[in-house]
C-alpha cells in the first residue's frame, strides 16, 4: 500500500543494507464526559480514586452499560479515516490479571471490532506522500494507574482512569522509516483533533503510541518484531525506532536472533529494554462479554453521523490550493492544527474580496502572525492579533490604503497596543500616499539632485532600486511603491 521505500531510507549494516518495517498501535483516550460502561468522570487531574464508581472497582454484581457517545466517537473516528464501519460488533473479555485492572479482564473488541480497514495520507519531508494502510479500530477500557514513587514498599493504585474509553488504532505494516512513523502519528492526531473525537494530547497520556518494529535485507520476508509498548512523544517515536532497528540488526549481524518480546524505550538513555516475551492472542484467553450485547446500528445511523463530519485537513487543504492558488507546502502549515485553520478561515471570512486578498492573507497569516507566536513562544490560541484585526489589515493593504512596510508597523502596534486597524491607520496617518502629483515632486526633486545615479541607471536598469528607496524613505514610507516605480521608469527612461 505503501509509496516504494527510497534506497536512503534503508540503514547500513556490516552486512549490506536493512530495512525496517513499522507498524504502530495507537491508544487514544475517547473525548467524553463518562468513561465506556459507567457514569464517572473522565476529567483528567481528580484526587486518586475520586472518578470511580462500583462497576469500575468491579464490586460484586455490578454490570457494564456501554455509553453511547463513545459508540458515536469510535464511528466519526472511522469515517475520518475512510474506513469500513461495521454495522455489527461485540465485545469480548481479554483475561489477565493486573494490579490497576480490578475485573482481572480488559473488556476490548477482539474478532469483530467496530471499524474495519481505512487509510491515512501522510506527508514526507520530501513534499511526497504516502498511504499507511489502517487494519482496524476497537474500543476497549483504560486500565488505572500504579504511582510506585510514594512509598518505599509499597505501591498505590490510583483508578481513575479504570473503564476510561480507549480507541485502539492498528496500522497495517507499511511505514519504513522513524521518519513516516512520526508522519502517521501527528497527521492521526490531527485528524482525531479535526473530528474532535481525541484531544491527542501526550503529556497526558490521551494519545500513546505502541511502536511494532522489525528489520529485514531488502525482498526478504518479515522479519521477527519486537513491540516498544507506551511511547508518549512524537519525537520519542522516533528515538525509540531508530534504536530498536539498529538493535536488531547488530544481534543479526552478529549470527544471532531477535526474540519476540515486548520492550519499553527509556527518553533519558535513549534506549529500548526488554520488559517481558510477547503475549499472543491465545494466552488472554479472549470469549464474548456475556454482560454486553453486540453493538448493531444501521446504515441510516452511519449515515447521520457521516454528515456531521468537519471538513477534514486533506480536504481543507486542496480547497485552500484551489480556491486561492496556495503551495502545497503553505496549504499544509495552515491546516496542520484545527485552531491554525479556523483562525485563517475566520480571517477570510473578514476579508472584502477574499479572491483578491485570500493567498495576501496566508501569507500574512503564516509568516508574520506564526512566525511571531513562534518566536515568542505563544500558540494560537493567546495570539494578541485576532483574526478580525488580521483580516482588516490584509483588507488596507489589499485595497491599497497601506502599503506592505506600512502594513509591517501597523501589525507591530496591534500586537503591542492592540486595537482596530483601521482606526489605528486613520488616528496615526499612515495612509499610502496615492497622489500622483505629490510623488512626482519628490521623484524629480531626487532625479535633479543625482545626475551621476542618473547616468548610472540609464546604464544598468537594476540600480533604479536606489531611486525608489530614496522615495520611499523621503515619504516616510507612505508612497506607494507602484506608483513611484511607473514614474521613476518613465522619467529615467528605463
Amino acid at each position: 500500500m505503501n509509496a516504494p521505500v527510497k534506497p536512503s531510507k534503508l540503514i547500513k549494516g556490516a552486512t549490506g543494507d536493512w530495512e525496517m518495517v513499522i507498524g504502530l498501535e495507537i491508544h487514544a483516550q475517547v473525548n467524553s464526559h463518562a468513561k465506556l460502561f459507567s457514569g464517572s468522570s473522565t476529567e483528567f487531574g481528580g484526587a486518586p480514586n475520586s472518578h470511580v464508581s462500583l462497576v469500575d472497582a468491579a464490586m460484586p454484581g455490578m454490570l457494564p452499560v456501554i455509553n453511547e457517545e463513545c459508540v458515536k466517537q469510535a464511528v466519526r473516528t472511522g469515517l475520518g479515516l475512510k474506513a469500513q464501519i461495521n454495522r455489527r460488533s461485540t465485545f469480548d473479555r481479554k483475561n489477565y490479571f493486573y494490579p490497576d485492572l480490578p475485573q482481572g479482564y480488559q473488556i476490548s473488541q477482539y474478532k469483530s471490532p467496530i471499524v474495519g480497514e481505512g487509510e491515512v495520507t501522510i506527508e514526507l519531508a520530501d513534499g511526497e506522500t504516502a498511504i499507511v494502510g489502517i487494519e482496524r479500530l476497537h474500543l476497549e477500557q483504560d486500565a488505572g494507574k500504579l504511582v510506585h514513587d510514594q512509598s518505599p514498599t509499597n505501591t498505590f493504585v490510583d483508578l481513575n482512569r479504570s473503564g476510561v474509553a480507549l480507541m485502539e488504532i492498528v496500522s497495517k505494516p507499511d511505514m519504513r522509516s522513524s521518519e513516516q512513523a512520526q508522519a502517521y502519528v501527528s497527521k492521526l492526531r490531527t485528524i482525531l483533533r479535526y473530528l474532535g473525537t481525541c484531544d491527542g494530547d501526550m503529556e497526558k497520556g490521551n494519545l500513546r503510541a505502541d511502536c511494532n518494529v522489525s528489520v529485514r535485507k531488502p525482498g526478504d520476508p518479515l522479519g521477527t518484531r519486537c513491540e516498544i509498548k507506551n511511547v508518549n512523544s512524537i519525537r520519542f517515536i522516533g528515538q525509540a525506532i531508530d534504536f530498536e532497528a539498529r538493535r536488531q540488526i547488530g544481534i543479526l549481524e552478529d549470527g544471532g536472533v531477535i526474540d519476540q518480546e515486548t520492550r519499553l524505550y527509556d527518553p533519558n538513555k535513549g534506549e529500548t529494554r526488554s520488559m517481558r516475551s510477547k503475549e499472543e492472542a491465545h494466552d488472554y484467553r479472549y470469549f464474548p462479554d456475556p454482560d454486553l450485547l453486540p453493538l448493531e446500528f444501521s446504515e441510516d445511523y452511519v449515515a447521520a453521523l457521516r454528515a456531521e463530519l468537519p471538513e477534514l485537513p486533506d480536504e481543507k487543504k486542496a480547497r485552500f490550493i484551489s480556491a486561492f492558488g496556495l503551495s502545497a507546502y503553505d496549504a499544509a502549515v495552515l491546516v496542520a492544527e484545527r485552531e491554525s485553520a479556523e483562525f485563517f478561515e475566520t480571517t477570510l471570512a473578514g476579508l472584502a474580496d477574499k479572491a483578491r486578498d485570500g493567498k495576501l492573507a496566508a501569507n500574512w497569516v503564516i509568516n508574520e502572525l506564526f512566525g511571531r507566536l513562534n518566536k515568542e513562544g505563544q500558540d494560537i490560541a493567546s495570539s494578541p492579533v485576532s483574526a478580525v484585526q488580521m483580516a482588516a489589515i490584509v483588507d488596507l493593504i489589499g485595497s491599497g490604503v497601506i502599503s506592505g512596510k506600512i502594513a509591517k508597523d501597523l501589525f507591530e502596534i496591534v500586537w503591542t497596543e492592540g486595537g482596530d486597524p483601521r482606526a489605528l491607520v486613520e488616528e496615526r496617518g499612515m495612509k499610502q500616499v496615492t497622489d500622483t502629483g505629490a510623488i512626482e515632486k519628490v521623484v524629480d526633486d531626487i532625479i535633479a539632485a543625482n545626475p551621476d545615479k542618473v547616468a548610472q541607471a540609464q546604464a544598468k536598469p537594476a540600480l533604479m532600486g536606489w531611486f525608489v528607496g530614496q522615495v520611499m524613505k523621503s515619504s516616510g514610507g507612505k508612497a506607494n511603491p507602484q506608483v513611484v516605480n511607473d514614474l521613476l521608469k518613465s522619467k529615467l527612461g528605463i
